[in-house]
């Protein structure tokens, strides 16, 4: 008769678990995998090795699941560390507590605004920033904007910022750091500029001291985080319970590489980070760029055509010859040559790795995880190397095969099935997209009305008619001839260009 094993606690004999941190002296905006992986490792590290009142309050947005099972097993759990050679555990111990945002919106405000409180991290994903992607400003339309800018418990990222900063102004005057971990350009600044917005839409008896706190006390460093973390899985349940000898509710599953850069902008203090790997870098902007097109662009280009091929995960499709083709070509052709290459970073090794990583077969990452919210991650990755490429007089093949692989998946034409997997990927887009869709007779239609109408992109890709009837143009080879067609057409296409371009060139 078999038991089920007791969930994990600080009390159970045999799990190294490291005393709780004293005190908290930062909240974390985003429990979920991610930060739980990467951010809490870090900061666990950097307590062994320097100490300090660098405790998690961890504020989840909406789900109450991992607040509970964190409670219940005394804010502790592991991360397993996946590779082809095995699965290795950590548990890094650093939360001191936990809760959800809507549940409690002034707790939020509260824990801003609390002068322990010394760095506020986010987690909260390209869509939780509430602002317009063709402006990148404040979206005031938006109606968790509207409704916080009445007053109340604010639901959005962006409000529970600014009002704890109103309030922490108002009271403490203490300086505070917010740190935003999530791919977005400039992140820092790009943060900054979204509660500054916020605040000033306040009447001047309300937003004045805390927009005149937030220039002379409130740092906006940005960073660059990576780390590929799937979800987790009741397989990864069972492996793990097995190799602790107790329940965990909730491990998080993560690859063995990480990267973390920072700018070292701090207002009160920080965590000694480097003690896990954390470099500490003027040239975050590049780490950036590196990370958002060469690895996160690439990730969707594999992820679209491989769910269209019917990949359930990245191995799976990267590993297909003419997917791994593509994959190559958009790095070598496109991506990399958009970048300036951060200080001491060797980029071939870089992007020998990066084909390591989307390979390990052990980790599973989904196809569909990668591909959802494309809407929102694409308009991060593709518009600027794609517009540099044809400002030279070339046309991005690769680029424009991944917006019409990202179409083929989220608004199909009449009477083509994308897959099991791309019919799973989630979009904020999807609802309009569905109408486009749906009357359209070719894929320049869908390419002209997403591009072009819907500015799905951005305005300046909206303007390039050569690129967007190449997308229309891709879109049809899939309908008609398969993604492998496709995929050939665009690479054979960006060879026949370069060595255009190479006969050009004067010897």
């Amino acid at each position: 008769m078999s038991t089920t094993p007791q969930h994990l606690t600080r009390s159970h004999r045999g799990v190294s678990i490291r005393e709780l941190p004293a005190r908290a002296g930062i909240l974390h905006l985003g429990l979920g995998n991610f930060h739980r992986a990467h951010q809490a490792v870090y900061t666990s590290a950097a307590i062994a090795a320097d100490g300090g009142d660098w405790g998690i309050v961890g504020v989840a947005s909406r789900s109450r699941s991992v607040v509970d099972a964190m409670r219940a097993q005394d804010m502790v759990y592991s991360v397993a560390t996946i590779s082809p050679e095995g699965t290795s555990l950590t548990i890094p111990g650093v939360h001191t507590d936990a809760f959800v945002a809507a549940e409690e919106p002034q707790r939020v405000v509260a824990g801003i605004s609390d002068p322990g409180i010394r760095i506020v991290t986010l987690t909260v994903t390209e869509n939780g920033y509430s602002y317009s992607p063709s402006t990148g400003h404040l979206d005031t339309a938006d109606p968790a904007i509207v409704a916080d800018l009445r007053g109340g418990g604010p639901r959005s990222t962006i409000g529970q910022l600014a009002r704890g900063v109103q309030r922490r102004a108002a009271a403490s005057g203490a300086p505070l750091t917010v740190l935003s971990c999530d791919n977005l350009a400039a992140n820092g600044p790009h943060t900054k500029r979204l509660v500054r917005e916020f605040l000033e839409l306040l009447p001047d008896a309300e937003g004045a001291e805390a927009l005149a706190y937030l220039e002379s006390s409130v740092s906006f460093p940005s960073s660059m985080v990576d780390r590929i973390v799937p979800s987790t899985t009741p397989e990864l349940r069972a492996e793990v319970s097995s190799l602790l000898g107790v329940r965990d509710e909730i491990p998080v599953p993560a690859e063995p590489f990480t990267m973390w850069a920072i700018e070292d902008d701090f207002a009160a203090g920080r965590p000694a980070w480097e003690a896990g790997g954390a470099v500490f870098s003027t040239e975050v902007g590049r780490y950036e760029q590196m990370k958002v097109r060469l690895l996160n662009g690439t990730h969707s280009l594999i992820a679209y055509l491989g769910a269209l091929q019917g990949a359930e995960t990245i191995p799976d499709a990267v590993t297909r010859p003419d997917i791994e083709r593509a994959a190559r070509a958009v790095l070598a052709r496109e991506y990399t040559p958009s970048i300036q290459v951060p200080s001491g970073v060797d980029i071939a090794d870089y992007e020998r790795q990066l084909f390591l990583r989307w390979g390990n077969t052990a980790l599973g990452h989904k196809t569909m995880q990668v591909g959802t919210d494309g809407s929102v991650k694409l308009r991060q990755r593709i518009p600027e190397p794609a517009l540099l490429s044809l400002d030279r007089g070339e046309m991005p093949h690769l680029i424009a095969l991944t917006v019409a692989g990202y179409l083929s998946c989220l608004a199909p034409r009449p009477g083509f099935d994308p897959g099991p997997f791309a019919t799973a990927m989630k979009d904020a887009a999807r609802e309009r997209l569905a109408p486009i869709a749906s009357q359209a007779r070719s894929g320049s239609e869908i390419a002209e009305r997403s591009i072009a109408e819907l500015q799905l992109f951005g305005e300046e890709l909206a303007e390039r008619p050569a690129f967007i009837a190449r997308v229309g143009d891709l879109v049809d080879t899939i309908v008609r001839d398969g993604v492998s067609a496709a995929i050939s057409d665009s690479v054979d296409a960006s060879e026949t260009d370069v060595k255009a371009h190479a006969s050009e060139v004067p010897a």
